[in-house]
């Protein structure tokens, strides 16, 4: 054998030593007279022992050896599985040594670790249980951050996954100890709230076990005020819906153009008017200055029919003057 020629390697084997139906044997040499061709007739191995193991299973049953490589040899696409027609089973490795070869970190049972005392893999933090952690003490997979049951979380202490906050139960939260899901908040039972305290979902607020309010501890939902127990309140304290005022226990009359009118918030809400304003003519403000969404709804407005522009201008206490100041939109224009 011609030292200079040689190519060194590992090579992984079943338990019985033996490889693709080929027994073998440590210190012995094989040959063959045919060109080796990858994945098709040779004597596989790898330069790399960590490298072996993506075509055998990470066992410490499985036998492994230092080989040397003194014939021909054809390379994988990928360069990590290398074919030869002449190899020596230069000598056994055992399970420690093979630890040692294909972890940098120190004292680890799994593979692939760049931290200490990981038994997962792919690790570059410190004992993980998990695979691919960046973090510390993961029994989860994939987190930047420490102590995670979880998986892909950048925060710490999450059970649950995707999380940059900490301590989460639940999933892809910002803020901290949220059982729910998607909250930017802390301490949140519920989704998608911003807020602390919700057990409810979709609040801006804190404290609410009621979904979708702009307030705090509101039992009810839609509210913007605080302490409400009924629905779509823009006050306080009340138990009745669609209040603008506080302490109530029954609907309330609603402004209009400046003007207490007939109307409470919910004829509002169910108004056909609200309707044909909200479908037909506002203007989202993304991207455009206060100056173009007044054009927008202008132009919106001009094409509308005539049976829906007297609609919205039926509304109790309906002032022109005031409607254009807010909206830019000038009824008469057009007409």
């Amino acid at each position: 054998m011609n030292e200079q020629n040689t190519v060194r390697g590992y090579k992984v084997f079943g338990p019985d030593w033996t490889c693709r139906g080929f027994q073998y044997q440590v210190g012995e040499c094989y040959e063959m007279d045919e060109m080796p061709v990858v994945c098709e007739k040779g004597f596989h191995f790898c330069e790399k022992l960590i490298d072996c193991y993506d075509y055998y299973s990470f066992d410490e049953n499985n036998k492994v050896a230092e080989i040397i490589a003194y014939g021909d040899i054809d390379i994988a696409e990928n360069e990590k599985k290398i074919c030869t027609n002449k190899i020596k089973i230069e000598r056994k490795i055992n399970w420690n040594e093979v630890l040692a070869i294909v972890n940098t970190g120190k004292n680890c049972t799994g593979l692939g670790n760049i931290g200490n005392d990981n038994s997962g893999d792919g690790n570059r933090g410190d004992r993980n249980s998990g695979d691919g952690n960046r973090g510390d003490r993961n029994s989860g997979d994939g987190n930047r951050g420490d102590g995670n049951s979880g998986d892909g979380n950048s925060g710490d202490g999450n059970s649950g996954n995707r999380n940059s906050g900490d301590y989460n139960k639940g999933n892809c939260n910002n803020g901290y100890s949220n059982s729910g899901n998607y909250n930017g908040g802390s301490y949140n039972k519920g989704n998608y709230n911003k807020g602390n305290d919700n057990s409810g979902n979709d609040n801006n607020g804190c404290g609410n076990s009621g979904d979708y309010n702009n307030g705090n501890n509101n039992s009810g939902s839609c509210n913007n005020g605080s302490y409400n127990s009924g629905n779509y309140n823009n006050g306080n304290y009340n138990i009745s819906d669609y209040s603008n005022g506080c302490f109530n226990t029954k609907r309330t009359k609603m402004f209009l153009f400046n003007q207490l009118s007939d109307w409470t918030l919910k004829d509002w809400h169910d108004s056909e008017a609200k309707r044909i304003l909200d479908v037909y003519v506002s203007v989202s403000p993304i991207e455009k200055t206060k100056e173009e969404m007044l054009k927008w709804q202008q132009q919106n407005w001009n094409q509308l029919s005539q049976e829906q522009k007297n609609i919205v201008m039926a509304i109790p206490n309906f002032d022109k003057k005031i409607f254009k100041q807010i909206t830019g939109i000038d009824v008469d224009k057009g007409v």
